[in-house]
C-alpha cells in the first residue's frame, strides 16, 4: 500500500489557529494576573436582566398613588339625647331632604321634666300673682294711711290758727296751745316718714317684681330648652344626600352621643389616599395631580393635607378641578399621579429593582465593550413615576443595568454569559 502525501496547506492552518489558541488563552492569562486582585466579580445571564440609556429629557418630580373615591362631603349624625328607639322613618341608603325625619326616641325622664318645669312655671306664675296683690295691698294701706295724715293736718292747722290768736287773746290757756302744737309737730313728722316709706316701698316692690320675672323668664328658657331636647329625640337630616351606616334597631337603647349614621353628599366627590411620610415636606394643598380614567385625562388638586403620620404614611383629600367622571363610584380604588415639581430638562434614569439593594446610591454600569458592568457610585435627585433625576455619577448614552441586585451580594463587577 502506498504513502498518501500531505496538504502542505492544511498542516500549516491548524498550526497558526493552534498559536491562536495559545495567545489568547495567554493574554487572558496575563490580564487575570494584572487586573486588580481585590475586585470581586460575579457571572450573570444577560439575557434575564434589565438596562436603561442614560438620556436628557423633560421631567417633573411625581409619584403614583392609589386613592378611595368619598363623598365631597359626609355629615355624622349622633344621637343628641339618650333614649330607645321608638321608629326608624328612613331606610339605609335612601336620599334624604334638609330636616327631614330619621328616627324617632323614646325618654321617659326628659318627657317627666318638661311636665314638672310646666307645673313650676305655673306655680311662680301663681306667686308673682299674689306677690303683686300683696304689694298693691301694702301701697294702698300707705297711701291711705298718708292721705289720713294729710286730712288731720289740714284740720289742725286751722284750729291750729284759731288757737294762736284764742291764745294771745287769753281765751284759752298756755297748755291747751302747746298741746296742740305738739300734735301738729307730731303729724308732721309722721307725713315725713310715710313719705319716705312710701318712697322705699315703691322701689323694693319695683325689685321684687323685676327678679321675679327675672325668675319666670329663666324657668321658661329651662322650660323651651326641655321641649328642645324632647324635640332631639326625633332626629332629622341636617342636610340632604344619602343616608348610609344607619345600623340601628327598634328597641335599641342609644346613650348621648352615640353615632347613629352619616349622611353623604353625592353632588361632588373628593379622593382620599395615603402619603408615605418621607414626602410630607413635599405636599401642600394646591398641588396638582393627573388621573387617566376610563381614557379619559382628569386634573385633581390637593385640597386638604393630614399632617398625623401612622403607620409610616399620612392622608390627603384631593378634589376634581373640573366635572368628575360620570362613572366614578363611592369606595372605588383609583390610580393618579401627583405632580411635586414643574417639569425641566434633566438626566433621566428609568425605575427598576436596583434600588432596593443599592439605596439609589450606586449601580452597575455597562462598560464599552458590553462585556461586564462595574460597579459606579452615583447621586440622585428628584423622583418621578418612571424614573430619577440624575445629579452626578453618570453621562448621558450610558447603559445601566436597572434590574433587581439582590443576589449580587454588591459586587464590583458582573460578567455576562
Amino acid at each position: 500500500m502506498m504513502d498518501q502525501p500531505i496538504n502542505k496547506k492544511r498542516k500549516r492552518f491548524r498550526q497558526v489557529a493552534l498559536y491562536g489558541v495559545v495567545l489568547l488563552a495567554a493574554s487572558a492569562l496575563l490580564m487575570a494576573i494584572y487586573r486588580d486582585p481585590s475586585t470581586s466579580r460575579l457571572n450573570v445571564q444577560k439575557e434575564r436582566l434589565r438596562f436603561d440609556t442614560i438620556r436628557t429629557s423633560d421631567f417633573s418630580e411625581s409619584i403614583t398613588l392609589f386613592g378611595v373615591v368619598e363623598p365631597i362631603k359626609t355629615v355624622y349624625l349622633d344621637a343628641v339625647e339618650s333614649g330607645k328607639v321608638e321608629a326608624i322613618l328612613v331606610e339605609d341608603g335612601n336620599l334624604v331632604g334638609v330636616n327631614d325625619p330619621i328616627i324617632q326616641l323614646s325618654n321617659l325622664d326628659l318627657q317627666l321634666n318638661v311636665l314638672n318645669q310646666e307645673a313650676q312655671i305655673v306655680d311662680q306664675i301663681n306667686t308673682i300673682r299674689n306677690q303683686t296683690i300683696l304689694m298693691e295691698q301694702q301701697s294702698l294701706s300707705l297711701k291711705e294711711n298718708a292721705l289720713d295724715v294729710r286730712y288731720r293736718l289740714d284740720q289742725l292747722d286751722k284750729q291750729l290758727l284759731r288757737n294762736r290768736k284764742l291764745y294771745g287773746d287769753s281765751v284759752i290757756a298756755q297748755v291747751e296751745f302747746e298741746e296742740t302744737e305738739d300734735e301738729h309737730e307730731h303729724l308732721l313728722r309722721r307725713q315725713q316718714l310715710l313719705r319716705s316709706t312710701l318712697q322705699k316701698d315703691s322701689t323694693y316692690h319695683a325689685m321684687q317684681k323685676q327678679q321675679m320675672e327675672t325668675s319666670l323668664e329663666l324657668m321658661q328658657r329651662n322650660l323651651d330648652f326641655a321641649k328642645n331636647s324632647l324635640e332631639n329625640l326625633r332626629v332629622r337630616a341636617p342636610i340632604a344626600g344619602q343616608l348610609s351606616s344607619l345600623n340601628i334597631e327598634i328597641g335599641q337603647l342609644l346613650n348621648k352621643g352615640e353615632r347613629i349614621a352619616q349622611i353623604d353628599v353625592l353632588s361632588d366627590y373628593k379622593i382620599r389616599a395615603k402619603v408615605d411620610q418621607y414626602y410630607i415636606s413635599n405636599i401642600f394643598p394646591g398641588l396638582k395631580a393627573e388621573m387617566v380614567l376610563d381614557e379619559t385625562n382628569y386634573l385633581l388638586q390637593i385640597k386638604k393635607v393630614y399632617p398625623e403620620v401612622k403607620d409610616g404614611a399620612f392622608e390627603i383629600d384631593l378634589v376634581f378641578v373640573d366635572t368628575p367622571p360620570t362613572t366614578i363610584r363611592r369606595g372605588q380604588s383609583v390610580p393618579f399621579k401627583l405632580k411635586l415639581s414643574d417639569a425641566s430638562q434633566a438626566l433621566v434614569l428609568a425605575k427598576g429593582g436596583f434600588t432596593k439593594a443599592s439605596g439609589g446610591k450606586w449601580v452597575y454600569v455597562v462598560e464599552q465593550d458590553g462585556a461586564f458592568a462595574r460597579k459606579r457610585p452615583i447621586q440622585i435627585g428628584r423622583k418621578s413615576a418612571t424614573g430619577f433625576e440624575v445629579l452626578g455619577g453618570l453621562a448621558e448614552g450610558e447603559v445601566v443595568l436597572i434590574s433587581s441586585y439582590d443576589n449580587y451580594g454588591e459586587k464590583d463587577e458582573l460578567y455576562f454569559n
